[in-house]
């Protein structure tokens, strides 16, 4: 594990750059952070202690024993930074993997395998301890699932790859699509919160299930937040401008309250890219695009998987609390707060 965390580590900048020429989504600087962090955050060996205790029934030791082989679905929004975790991870607690890329993300995701084969070699390992497909397709993550060999599923993906494993008959740990929601009330720090989610909502163009997607904030701190996400970044665009860029952001528009496809061919694109389309010219250094809608706005339900997020005036904590929890869509996936009021 210390050889693989080091080879991560070593190879995050290459690895980065691989995955941003190869998808074309997403940020290379971003990219490199998140390899960076699974490479030296990822639970490893040290968290699988045994645990023992004793009582008028006799001793009872609990410990850890490995699955065997684990099927492991990657996805193209993040195809190194998932091997690195899934590999530290699975084969701490002693399973071998298979992993099938994404077909759109393939030569990055199975280079990481490489290198990590070769990190768990020069360690004294096995060979092969962790393997990908060649040509990684649809038809091959079905034929993994449904594989008897394999043990366990993990699965890092859309709606549709999340659906095929839960049907697949064998126990399945899956990662789906989230639509994080953030309420900002009055007693929070807005100059923090103002940092901290354009810092979080852009964060590799927002092609991360758990970046921000929408705010909920209380009415009377709407403004100073505002100010707050432009000073570190972002850019405020009218309802006017909004609706000329729905047109090229969605496949189609959908009605208020109810969620809708974006075009893939501006998710993880930069800010400037999607200003471009309604004849704003900024730099890179615009990280996202912010924007004044009502609460049924599609943008707010929609997971958006580029840089722009919504904004919508509550009247108090609990009513953002409220719309946060309805537009979470029930995923219990990802949520946060900035607030300093404990009750």
């Amino acid at each position: 594990i210390q050889h693989i965390r080091r080879v991560m580590r070593e190879n995050a900048q290459l690895l980065a750059y691989e995955a941003w020429q190869e998808t074309g989504m997403g940020r290379y600087e971003d990219k490199i952070d998140k390899n960076l962090v699974n490479a030296n955050k990822a639970p490893g060996t040290e968290i699988l202690d045994p645990t023992a205790w004793s009582g008028d029934g006799g001793l009872t030791l609990v410990e850890y024993a490995p699955y065997g082989l684990i099927g492991a679905i990657i996805p193209s929004t993040n195809p190194t930074s998932s091997v690195i975790c899934n590999a530290i991870s699975m084969v701490a607690a002693g399973n071998a993997i298979v992993f099938n890329a994404h077909p759109g993300a393939r030569a990055c995701s199975n280079h990481a395998v490489q290198l990590i084969n070769e990190a768990i070699v020069e360690a004294g390992g096995p060979p092969n301890l962790v393997c990908a497909l060649a040509e990684p397709t649809i038809e091959t993550a079905q034929q993994l699932m449904k594989h008897k060999d394999v043990n366990l599923l993990t699965v890092t993906g859309g709606i549709g790859v999340v659906r095929e494993a839960l049907k697949s008959g064998k126990r399945a740990i899956c990662a789906g699509p989230g639509n994080p929601p953030t309420v900002v009330d009055e007693t929070a720090d807005i100059e923090q919160a103002g940092r901290d989610i354009v810092r979080g909502a852009s964060f590799d163009n927002n092609i991360i299930c758990t970046d921000e997607k929408e705010i909920f904030v209380v009415t009377s701190v709407a403004d100073a937040l505002k100010r707050a996400m432009c000073s570190n970044g972002a850019y405020e665009i009218d309802l006017q401008q909004l609706d000329l860029l729905m047109k090229s952001i969605f496949t189609e528009i959908p009605p208020p309250g109810k969620h809708g496809a974006m075009n893939k061919a501006f998710i993880g694109k930069n800010a400037n890219v999607l200003l471009k389309e309604i004849g704003v010219e900024v730099g890179d250094e615009i990280r996202l695009i912010i924007v004044e809608v009502p609460h049924d706005h599609p943008l707010v339900p929609s997971e958006q998987m580029m840089p722009i997020m919504p904004i919508v005036r509550v009247r108090d904590a609990n009513e953002g609390i409220d719309l946060a929890k309805h537009y979470e869509h029930g995923f219990r996936h990802t949520a946060t707060m900035h607030s300093k009021n404990l009750d």
